[in-house]
């Protein structure tokens, strides 16, 4: 696959490439669930190659929740992200033709998805769902797919409704994956769900996600903490640039991330949140089922 996406590059000339477009700046958008600082020094090396690719200045944007990012490249204000399927759809609900899917993570083992992870303290004597009854259970970001929308219905179909009252005590956002993990740590919320792709151990947080992260940060000790509840397979958010950039420009972006994992396997584990195999291509079919339940759901 990407001898293909090179081959369609085969007459851009990467340098520069931006400026003769009349472009001035790229505006790159990272979403919420991550302190701003950890986001920032995550895809600085990133940042730089493109900026480097392109011949122009990077702006990165750490919006508060995932909605500024949404509303970034709604509105022209961010030329790309790497988004999470929800954000993605409702992106795409709000205007199909602001931006398009380009590439997504390859697992270690070589899928393309992810699960919503259900945890508790080990202290806490929570070992399932059933066990929450009257405690206190959190979400991340309303436009989370993992964090919200796929563990928010499959938790009711299991029988578990998500009205505060009717089972759990109460059900509150915490404001991202990062302020999950860390209530659940600090006994703010008896439970809540995060990110990851399930593959590894548990002690590492697995190979990516939120887990991995927080891990990686010093903000958890996964001995402290149990799973409870996985989702059903999730397909991973994608990379996405705003269709009304120049496609030279969308064409460089597109093959330098692509190349990430080949030419700097440090700078991708931070833009990958842990380890992975690869960037691929991607299109806007594999979220399709996604941007319907969302329309169920959230119904934007």
């Amino acid at each position: 696959m990407k001898k293909l996406i090179a081959a369609a590059l085969a007459t851009t000339a990467l340098a520069g490439v931006a400026q003769a477009q009349e472009i001035s700046e790229f505006r790159l958008g990272i979403l919420g669930g991550e302190n701003a600082q950890d986001r920032m020094a995550n895809n600085e090396c990133y940042a730089d190659k493109i900026s480097d690719a392109l011949g122009v200045p990077v702006q990165v944007f750490t919006p508060a929740d995932y909605n500024g990012v949404m509303q970034g490249l709604l509105g022209g204000t961010i030329d790309a992200a790497w988004m999470g399927a929800s954000s993605y759809a409702g992106t795409y609900i709000a205007d199909a033709d602001a931006v398009e899917p380009v590439l997504v993570k390859q697992n270690l083992d070589g899928s393309i998805g992810y699960y919503s992870i259900g945890f508790a303290r080990v202290d806490s004597g929570v070992t399932e769902l059933a066990d929450l009854e009257g405690k206190k259970f959190g979400f991340g970001d309303p436009n989370s797919t993992s964090g919200y929308l796929i563990p928010s219905v499959e938790i009711a179909a299991a029988g578990f409704p998500m009205e505060p009252g009717e089972f759990f005590g109460d059900v509150v956002f915490t404001g991202g994956h990062e302020q999950t993990i860390v209530a659940v740590n600090n006994g703010d919320v008896d439970a809540g769900v995060t990110w990851a792709d399930g593959l590894g151990n548990w002690e590492d947080g697995f190979n990516s996600g939120a887990l991995r992260r927080a891990v990686d940060a010093g903000l958890v000790d996964m001995n402290d903490l149990v799973q409870i509840w996985q989702s059903n397979i999730i397909p991973e958010g994608p990379f996405v640039l705003r269709k009304a950039l120049p496609q030279d420009v969308k064409d460089a972006v597109t093959q330098l991330t692509a190349d990430l994992w080949e030419e700097d396997p440090t700078c991708a584990y931070g833009v990958a949140a842990g380890d992975a195999k690869d960037f691929i291509p991607v299109t806007h079919a594999e979220y399709e089922s996604i941007v319907a339940a969302r329309r169920s759901v959230i119904n934007n």
